[in-house]
């Protein structure tokens, strides 16, 4: 067929259809750019990047050395992957980053969790032993301070889940040796110390007889209890338990995710609180938004239930394939910055500015906000803090002062135990 055989009408609208496409791809993308930037006002946000350089930012929870034990990356360089290195750590402002050594739930009863738990922490200390003049791993708030005054970077540890202790109370005193300095008691399944927000075997009811001794050997060696990924009745176990103050290392406000176990609710912050505690606010659209949550786990089931029907492995190209194609399904539903300083609102509203923090479950966590993608964008937060009229003392104590108030009391309640004792 020659061009001039073409049917000029059928031509005329399939160029017409293409030219629409093209304006409302345009359309969406001005919108995003417009929604992202949020007309962004340049002076408070200068304002806000002073105050993150200023002030020392800490943050209780990146996964970076789980995510380096599957795939390894120099992390003192700008890597293609993951949320934290130290380049982006340094425009960030980001001082002090809890790393997490997180044993997964499946290591319960079986040998390997402890060793997987050392793995990681030798990660950690041949990362700061190659590049000593950008990390240091920090064992105090002291350590911290010092660290901050010399423009280095700090990685105190945290242990995600109490699986490496594997029964033996000693294993604290190891841990802590090893620079453990805050332990999440549970992961996604109950264990020997007590039961998790997302199993539904609750076998203990709580915490188990072993995790109260677990507890109270933490407060004596001046371990940080994490009440974050714990069922409700474990976290009052704990909070009776307990005598120095807790955290949530990672978890957000139950107020926006009605129902959903995994964040707090307004009377286990205030219980919280009135302990000397303090939630660390967690960064992933899940945490922040039902809408994005309930849309992403439908997602999930409809994953699974394609993966069980084909007799395929998540790690399957036929399944990667089909995740990357239907993901925008959930993702439609933007989340953005604004909605992570809610969180922190309804916090302070509820209990006042003093318990509330960063836990970002940076390398943990694929969906996050837009305008909070990494470790560079903790002043994007500071700009919204600062939109709301949050006085420059207020937003240094949600960036470490509360924090390190926690830390200094778990300190002395250690103190205290081992000078009775002695």
């Amino acid at each position: 067929m020659s061009y001039s055989q073409i049917p000029k009408r059928k031509s005329t609208k399939v160029v017409s259809s293409i030219f629409m496409l093209i304006i409302l791809l345009l359309l969406t993308c001005c919108n995003e750019v417009q929604n992202n930037s949020n007309k962004m006002d340049p002076e408070l946000l200068n304002k806000a990047e002073q105050l993150a350089s200023q002030f020392l930012i800490i943050d209780t929870h990146i996964d970076l050395p789980y995510r380096l034990e599957e795939e390894w990356e120099d992390i003192s360089e700008r890597t293609e992957k993951g949320h934290f290195d130290y380049p982006r750590a340094k425009l960030g402002g980001l001082n002090a980053a809890f790393l997490s050594i997180y044993v997964p739930a499946k290591f319960e009863g079986i040998d390997g969790g402890k060793d997987l738990a050392e793995s990681l922490i030798r990660i950690v200390e041949e990362i700061t032993a190659d590049n000593h003049d950008k990390f240091r791993i920090a064992l105090s708030v002291e350590d911290v301070r010092n660290n901050f005054n010399k423009g280095i970077i700090s990685f105190p540890l945290g242990m995600e889940n109490g699986t490496p202790i594997e029964g033996e109370i000693r294993n604290l005193q190891y841990f802590y040796d090893r620079g453990i300095r805050y332990i999440g008691l549970a992961h996604s399944k109950s264990n020997h110390l007590g039961d998790s927000s997302y199993d539904e075997n609750r076998q203990w009811n709580g915490l188990s007889d072993f995790g109260e001794n677990v507890v109270r050997e933490m407060n004596r060696l001046g371990i940080i209890v994490d009440v974050s990924h714990l069922s409700d009745s474990t976290f009052y176990d704990v909070i009776k338990v307990s005598s120095a103050p807790v955290i949530a290392s990672h978890s957000s406000c139950r107020y926006f995710t009605k129902g959903w176990e995994r964040n707090m609710d307004d009377m286990m912050i205030k219980k919280l609180a009135e302990y000397g505690g303090i939630i660390m606010i967690n960064f992933g659209s899940s945490f922040l938004d039902n809408d994005f949550r309930v849309g992403r786990a439908e997602w999930k089931k409809k994953v699974k239930k394609r993966q069980k029907k084909n007799e395929l492995d998540e790690h399957d190209e036929k399944t990667q394939d089909y995740i990357k194609s239907t993901s925008r399904e959930y993702k439609e539903n933007k989340i953005y910055v604004s909605q992570l300083v809610d969180h922190i609102d309804h916090v302070v509203k509820i209990v006042g500015i003093d318990y509330v923090g960063f836990g970002s479950d940076f390398d943990g966590v694929s969906d996050l906000p837009i305008g909070l993608e990494d470790v560079t964008k903790y002043p994007n937060i500071i700009y919204e803090l600062l939109k709301r009229n949050y006085s420059e003392e207020d937003i240094q104590k949600i960036c470490s002062g509360n924090l390190l108030r926690v830390w200094s009391e778990v300190e002395d309640v250690s103190k205290r135990i081992q000078l009775i004792e002695d």
